[in-house]
């Protein structure tokens, strides 16, 4: 369904953001929007939003199942304030995820268990949000996909992760259950990626409640949502498998005459198969077995 604007959607549309999952899909350009979609309503979201501007086409498919909202991703911290709204506007313990165009979360098992299962079991473990690690996707021949993205040629890093300790900005301290993640493309290039985006951990998934911001950073004003686990045991996380960076590197002039190739030692084929991402330690089951 076609909507005039983001603030006509959250009027009108009450139901949808009673309990979820919803997903909020942001459409930056027109590279994989449908399969964008597509992958995300097979994942077992209740409700699929499609925030995109009015000029790119979607397939009569995807058209029919989603809630498509005219949105400019463009303006310095509109995804975040839009994110906000729909937050002010939800249900409280309303479970909502945010990605961009080309990119692809996997969780635990996804094969066979549905986002819904997978947010009801990490509800029941107390959990209010759940970190996701952005794993950069390419193309691993780029003079056949001179734009980074290919679903059938998708190559990623099996190693090169790291975590720091994220300290508490008043005390200097570390906090507790926080680290700052990296790897991937971004830290491979990170001469070409601003300081501020090279970290790969977003908290994409979680539930709504009063007062509840999220920051430019992808991290919440509430601390406990940006913690990777309980205190008690493992958490279960997710993966975002994503186009994204790989892509911008190759349209900024900056950087496309630089990048022959993003393939090195540690690429290998990625199969689309959440038990690759378990078996590099990309993702945590935690206890749900």
């Amino acid at each position: 369904m076609m909507h005039s604007s983001l603030d006509s959607f959250l009027k009108d549309n009450k139901p949808m953001l009673a309990k979820g999952p919803v997903a909020l899909i942001f459409v930056e350009d027109d590279v994989e929007i449908a399969t964008t979609i597509r992958h995300h309503l097979q994942a077992g979201f209740k409700t699929v939003v499609a925030l995109m501007p009015d000029a790119f086409d979607l397939p009569r498919d995807a058209a029919a199942r989603v809630e498509r909202v005219p949105f400019d991703c463009g303006p310095r911290g509109a995804v975040a304030d839009a994110v906000n709204k729909v937050i002010a506007a939800a249900e409280p313990g309303c479970w909502l995820y945010y990605c961009y165009n080309a990119e692809y979360l996997f969780h635990p098992f996804c094969e066979t268990r549905s986002v819904t299962e997978m947010l009801t079991f990490h509800t029941e473990e107390r959990r209010n949000a759940m970190l996701a690690y952005v794993i950069d996707l390419y193309a691993g021949d780029l003079s056949k996909h001179p734009e980074a993205v290919s679903l059938e040629d998708a190559c990623l890093d099996k190693s090169g992760y790291y975590a720091q300790s994220r300290p508490d900005p008043v005390s200097g301290s570390p906090r507790e259950r926080q680290l700052d993640f990296f790897g991937g493309v971004r830290w491979r290039y990170e001469e070409h990626i601003p300081a501020t985006s090279r970290k790969i951990d977003r908290i994409a998934l979680f539930r709504t409640k009063p007062g509840l911001v999220l920051q430019p950073d992808h991290t919440f004003n509430d601390q406990e949502y940006n913690t990777y686990a309980c205190p008690w045991h493992h958490n279960l996380t997710a993966a975002i498998c994503s186009f994204r960076t790989a892509k911008a590197l190759r349209r900024n002039p900056g950087s496309r005459f630089d990048i022959d190739s993003f393939h090195w030692h540690n690429s290998v084929p990625f199969e689309w198969h959440s038990r690759q991402l378990l078996d590099l330690g990309l993702m945590e089951p935690g206890q749900w077995f």
